[in-house]
């Protein structure tokens, strides 16, 4: 009976020990008391301005994502070539290599791990029901040389079951963003009527795979590139309102897979206009961002621009 005693004793010190709530001190609803967080804490309305922004040249002027490697920016375009280009931090052309045997039907998306480098050709705004989404890996010690070593992962959404065409930028099955985690593919979609964002898992193996569905959020805003930051364990989304307001989406200290679960902040970017396609970091606090050119004449003329800008401050 001593023994039990103790035991429930135990166990009704650490239910109480547990204390659930906002664990971020940069939020306004912070809890110091809090042990366990929920996900609740709520943040001020900011607008963050950028560090340096530099115009890119026409030859990118459809960039579509960006990505960090090898001390270069590596840029491309969505649909009319199948090349990459490295920029240095000013926005200027320094290496371009072009990806062989492969075709650009929607290029949107670029990302890494620690062997591979992979593009995401899963656009998919015109109609909403390609049948060919996939995603191309290929090996980073290989890249340069004049036989690339290249893997296609196909892949279907697990919730997709009526493939009948959609009106243009109207279906849920769009994505732009990306991200490699402990081995995973995770897909954010971007959903043009709603503005919420479903994550999807999706196997790193060759072949045809199907994407599962995880989870979805209210990002009010079209997400169009993610970053992965596996050392705060945070990922920096990035998209645009319907009114080509960009902005970022932080989603930081989750547990596991599941990324809605912790800390969701919204930073609004001085850009107005802008219709922001990549992101990605040279060391986990700088971060580049890139938009496409748009234009609506007479009045809307945004050229192709890589902006820097610091999160450090917004970071946990």
């Amino acid at each position: 009976m001593k023994i039990l005693s103790l035991l429930l004793l135990f166990l009704s010190a650490s239910s109480y020990s547990q204390i659930s709530g906002c664990t971020d001190p940069l939020s306004l609803n912070y809890n110091p008391d809090a042990t366990v967080n929920d996900g609740s804490c709520n943040y001020k309305s900011i607008k963050v301005t950028m560090l340096k922004s530099s115009e890119l040249s026409n030859r990118v002027k459809e960039t579509s994502g960006i990505l960090y490697f090898d001390s270069l920016l590596w840029t491309f375009n969505d649909n009319t070539d199948t090349s990459l280009y490295g920029l240095d931090n000013n926005g200027k052309i320094i290496k371009t290599v072009t990806i062989k045997g492969v075709n650009n039907t929607d290029w949107e998306a670029i990302t890494q791990d620690s062997t591979s480098i992979y593009i995401g050709d899963f656009g998919n705004n015109v109609s909403g029901n390609r049948t060919d989404l996939h995603i191309l890996k290929i090996a980073k010690n290989s890249l340069f040389d004049s036989k690339q070593q290249i893997d296609t992962i196909s892949f279907t959404y697990s919730d997709q079951k009526d493939l009948k065409a959609s009106r243009a930028n109207a279906t849920d099955f769009d994505c732009e963003a990306f991200i490699i985690k402990d081995g995973a593919i995770f897909l954010f979609n971007k959903q043009w009527d709603s503005g919420a964002t479903t994550v999807y898992q999706l196997p790193n193996n060759p072949g045809k795979q199907l994407a599962t569905k995880l989870g979805s959020l209210d990002i009010d805003g079209l997400i169009t590139d993610a970053n992965y930051n596996p050392i705060k364990n945070a990922i920096v989304l990035t998209g645009y309102s319907k009114t080509l307001q960009p902005f970022l989406y932080i989603l930081s200290d989750f547990k596991g897979n599941n990324f809605f679960s912790g800390n969701k902040r919204k930073i609004k970017l001085r850009l107005p206009f802008h219709q922001v396609e990549g992101i990605t970091t040279t060391d986990g606090i700088h971060y580049y961002i890139t938009n496409e050119q748009f234009t609506r004449k007479p009045f809307l003329n945004s050229k192709p621009k890589l902006h820097q800008l610091d999160l450090s401050t917004y970071l946990p």
